[in-house]
């Protein structure tokens, strides 16, 4: 079994999750990725995470899918002997935006299938690991982290499906609080706000705008490093005796100002 703490991020191959695998790796982690990527064809951005020298494995898969989830998950406990944090990051957009008086049964089944579903068995499969670790690993302290979005509670009717999955995810992460703290396996959530990555920079004009006439009150964009510095503070053992809490990181976009 590795000295190093292990880490599995989904979705890991770009934008915010390569940022959070690239975070943990310079922290000391062996970094396991779930993505649907090619290897070769995000090779850039998995040099990032490989550059600190620490065991690090990547998989091609998809979290929808069972056997995608149980053959990444055994092959990290076997090469690595730990899952010491999870990190819940992959998720998808509609394909098309559509008024949710439009939504079709195939656009609300892609993004709740990934988002929520994929989400909820492979925390699932990974709490039931964590449980063990926590009678057979002396000291070890996992913990499980959502990355959500302020889209958990707010209305974007261009993206029922999207609002839905994400409030869905908010509540795995009070469900798995709840159920895993006897255990002392912490569970959390972070909600981005306007982040720039491939998902936003589509509508970066839109964004700019609400940006400059103050829709948060820190005026800018977030970037994924800033999603990254929150899971290591949750990861830091600092808030050991918090749990089922949710870190916002959205320029104070929560505050609902008047």
């Amino acid at each position: 079994m590795l000295e190093n703490k292990a880490v599995l991020v989904t979705g890991a191959a770009r934008g915010i999750g390569n940022a959070i695998a690239v975070q943990l790796a310079s922290e000391g982690y062996a970094v396991a990725i779930l993505d649907v990527f090619d290897e070769e064809k995000v090779e850039e951005n998995i040099n990032k995470v490989k550059k600190y020298g620490n065991p690090f494995l990547y998989f091609k898969g998809d979290i929808t899918s069972d056997e995608s989830r149980r053959n990444a998950v055994d092959r990290i406990m076997y090469e690595f002997g730990r899952i010491d944090v999870l990190v819940n990051n992959a998720g998808v957009a509609p394909k098309v935006r559509m008024d949710i008086l439009e939504t079709t049964e195939e656009s609300m089944d892609f993004v709740l299938g990934v988002n929520l579903k994929g989400t909820f068995f492979l925390t699932q499969l990974v709490a039931k690991i964590m449980i063990n670790e926590v009678k057979t690993i002396e000291g070890i302290k996992p913990k499980i982290i959502n990355i959500s979005s302020v889209s958990a509670y707010t209305s974007s009717t261009q993206r029922g499906e999207y609002c839905i999955s994400k409030a869905g995810v908010s509540m795995i992460t009070k469900l798995f609080a709840d159920r895993l703290a006897e255990y002392g396996i912490n569970v959390y959530e972070i909600r981005p706000g306007i982040i720039f990555t491939d998902m936003t920079k589509v509508v970066k004009d839109k964004y700019d705008k609400l940006i400059a006439e103050g829709i948060t009150p820190i005026k800018r964009w977030g970037y994924p490093e800033d999603i990254a510095n929150a899971v290591s503070v949750f990861c830091s053992d600092k808030l050991n005796f918090s749990t089922g809490e949710v870190i916002n990181v959205d320029g104070g976009f929560h505050i609902r100002r008047v």
